[in-house]
């Protein structure tokens, strides 16, 4: 194991041990004192170093590996990719977030089916996914980049009008939609605060934070995992991996971060 992966070991297993402390203290201050501190080390990194290695490694049906997958500046390049997703592409006829590009990628270069490709995309105790690695993998080499989600084409504008419409649609048991949480200044639900994503300050700093190495659960989560996450806790139906209803919202959401510096992977409590 090399130095940068036993670094972000070391600090994985500091933050198992660190997190009951950190809720003894002034919540907020303490967190990101604690974000801080292990800045240098973030666990992330162990599943950067996966995914390149995933990326690089043929695999599937097909035995090729990734690195021919267009990701929207030409295939096999990921430096600033993340920064301009999701777009249209027009060899699929479709906008694209970027799980949803992989899943392509992996079924159309490696030959796997839909339902191997799509199988199980997020992390668990005791289980390790392709798709949290890779998307850790190509977000970190958009560190730096700003976030530009153009809507040129009419698909593209098409897809920022549902998830706008997604993002204020009030349903479930609950009658709470995503702007129940997230429409107003200086919120919060427990310890977590919750910005405000109608205000482009608050897009910002909410979108160019994800994917994120989740202290509390020891995974990398990726922004589909955020979205079906909040779903899950508005008590509605669960939002299908990759389905058009979770790239249009990301639409929504991602377009209104525009301008801002993209700088995931980061930790979050």
């Amino acid at each position: 194991m090399g130095k940068r992966m036993m670094g972000a070991a070391a600090a994985a297993l500091a933050a198992s041990l660190a997190a009951p402390w950190v809720l003894a203290q002034d919540p907020q201050k303490e967190i990101e004192k604690y974000r801080q501190a292990l800045g240098e080390g973030n666990p992330a990194e162990l599943w950067e170093a996966r995914g390149e290695e995933l990326w690089k490694k043929p695999a599937g049906p097909k035995n090729v590996s990734l690195e021919k997958c267009d990701l929207g500046l030409g295939p096999g390049v990921v430096k600033g990719a993340y920064a301009k997703l999701p777009r249209y592409f027009a060899d699929a006829d479709r906008v694209m977030d970027l799980e949803a590009r992989l899943v392509h990628c992996r079924m159309t270069l490696q030959g796997l089916s839909a339902a191997d490709a799509t199988k199980q995309p997020f992390g668990g105790p005791g289980r390790k996914t392709d798709n949290d690695a890779l998307v850790a993998f190509i977000t970190a080499e958009s560190r730096g980049a700003k976030i530009d989600v153009a809507l040129s084409h009419p698909k593209e504008k098409e897809a920022y009008a549902i998830g706008e419409k997604i993002f204020y649609f009030r349903g479930g048991p609950y009658d709470f939609s995503c702007a129940t949480c997230h429409a107003a200044d200086n919120t919060r639900i427990r310890l977590q605060d919750l910005p405000n994503l109608t205000e482009k300050a608050g897009a910002q700093l909410a979108y160019t934070t994800w994917p994120a190495y989740r202290v509390s659960q020891g995974e990398l989560r990726t922004f589909q995992w955020r979205l079906n996450d909040c779903f899950r806790q508005q008590r509605f139906p669960e939002l299908k991996f990759t389905s058009d209803a979770s790239i249009a919202l990301t639409t929504f959401l991602a377009r209104n971060a525009n301008g801002a510096e993209f700088v995931a992977p980061t930790i979050k409590r």
